[in-house]
């Protein structure tokens, strides 16, 4: 029984995208290693920008750098 975890920032992915993700995740798993859709499982996370850091920086400052031009 697979079981893939999407982790993606919170920021107005709507319930049709989200619906493609799960439906695409599932059937690459059923197409590269040929496992049962009906016991794949696919769990989508949604993170707020402020919970999710790169490089020392949170994803809401980076975007704000970057609409500002700022580096």
């Amino acid at each position: 029984m697979p079981y893939v975890n999407i982790k993606i920032t919170k920021e107005g992915t709507s319930s049709e995208q989200k619906a493609k993700l799960i439906q695409g995740v599932t059937r690459l798993l059923v197409d590269v290693l040929g496992k049962n859709p009906k016991t794949t499982v696919v769990v989508i996370d949604e993170v707020d920008t402020d919970n999710w850091g790169i490089g020392g920086e949170t994803v809401t400052n980076l975007r704000k750098q970057s609409l500002g031009g700022e580096k």
